[in-house]
């Protein structure tokens, strides 16, 4: 069931949970606090806000607990490239988070980095004067392709995006003084923009990530015209501006790009799960003529760079990934749960 929301796009139940969380606050039960601060308080809650210092400011994120109380299974769900600076995709449009802790899995979830990519920015996202805004539209969070309410003074505009060093220095630091998490052997999962990300970070922190989960990602970032095609993608998500995260095509470009990087997957043994829906609508996957218009070639594109990664992947040999192609399933959130409710076996296997 997803979560009914007030007028103000708020949901409900989680504005009675913020006033219950107020008046708890004098009690001990209050919010995480910064790096490296100790409350014992709130080792009980089962979910919880956590809000870190960054370089690019105080960044919040959403944890859950696993049911069995344990310290060493945690996995990190990345956003989209519209994720908002309220809450996570994943937790606004999904019920992953009960299925995962059921599994006795933590959950944690970023909230904010819209067409971050999750990576470390080279310079904050400018265009001269005339400056183009953050996207707009429907701000309910509804579908990976509805906009984020973030104004244009967003993270990665007023600052640089800092998001690897977030998600693999200061994040990490925070779970473990606060919850006492394991900093080795999570997971890290992401749609989208998130599905790539999370291949880059396991590439690059395999210690800290023993697997990497990739639903409808971009995987072939240098293929022909697709710098291109992600430099639209992210003017309409947030107007922000591709050649500020890398230059084109020079070291830090390819980098980010999981069919350069593959032979790393490998040499690590990240245990990866990579998963495109086929583009075809269906059951419940849309709900109106303009989300199939938008779903479709967008899942078209990701299927496209899936497929390259998969036989790039074949090419090296590598025994470590598992594909998963549904005879269904577009640029949505439906898809997206389905697959993380069938990742989660063989995750719960390759983690703590």
């Amino acid at each position: 069931m997803r979560l009914r929301r007030s007028r103000t796009g708020t949901p409900v139940r989680r504005r009675a949970a913020l006033v219950s969380m107020a008046i708890l606050l004098p009690l001990g039960a209050s919010v995480a606090g910064p790096v490296g601060t100790a409350n014992a308080a709130i080792v009980d809650c089962r979910q919880c806000d956590l809000w870190v210092e960054s370089d690019m400011g105080a960044i919040k994120s959403r944890v859950f607990r696993a049911n069995d109380g344990n310290t060493n299974r945690v996995v990190y769900a990345l956003d989209g490239m519209r994720a908002r600076n309220d809450w996570n995709g994943w937790e606004i449009e999904t019920n992953i988070a009960q299925a995962l802790t059921r599994a006795n899995i933590n959950v944690v979830m970023p909230v904010g980095g819209e067409s971050s990519f999750y990576a470390d920015w080279n310079a904050p996202s400018t265009w001269g004067p005339g400056e183009l805004g953050s996207s707009t539209g429907s701000s309910n969070g509804s579908s990976a392709l509805g906009s984020s309410d973030a104004g244009a003074e967003v993270d990665g505009k007023a600052n640089t995006y800092r998001w690897e060093t977030f998600l693999t220095q200061q994040l990490p630091e925070a779970l473990a003084n606060r919850y006492g998490f394991s900093r080795t052997r999570n997971g890290v999962f992401g749609l989208s923009m998130g599905g790539s990300a999370a291949l880059t970070l396991a590439a690059y922190h395999p210690q800290q990530f023993s697997f990497a989960g990739s639903f409808s990602g971009f995987l072939n970032n240098s293929a022909p015209g697709m710098r291109e095609a992600l430099r639209v993608a992210m003017v309409s998500a947030g107007g922000f501006n591709i050649d500020a995260m890398a230059p084109p095509w020079g070291p830090q470009w390819l980098r980010m790009d999981p069919f350069v990087f593959a032979p790393m997957l490998k040499a690590n043994n990240t245990r990866l799960w990579i998963s495109s829906g086929s583009g075809v609508p269906g059951n419940g996957d849309v709900s109106d003529a303009l989300g199939v218009v938008q779903a479709v070639p967008l899942e078209a594109l990701a299927l496209a760079n899936t497929r390259a990664f998969e036989v790039r992947v074949a090419t090296l040999g590598g025994a470590n990934a598992h594909f998963d192609y549904p005879a269904t399933g577009v640029h949505n959130w439906k898809n997206w749960e389905d697959q993380v409710i069938r990742m989660i076996p063989d995750l719960g296997r390759n983690i703590g």
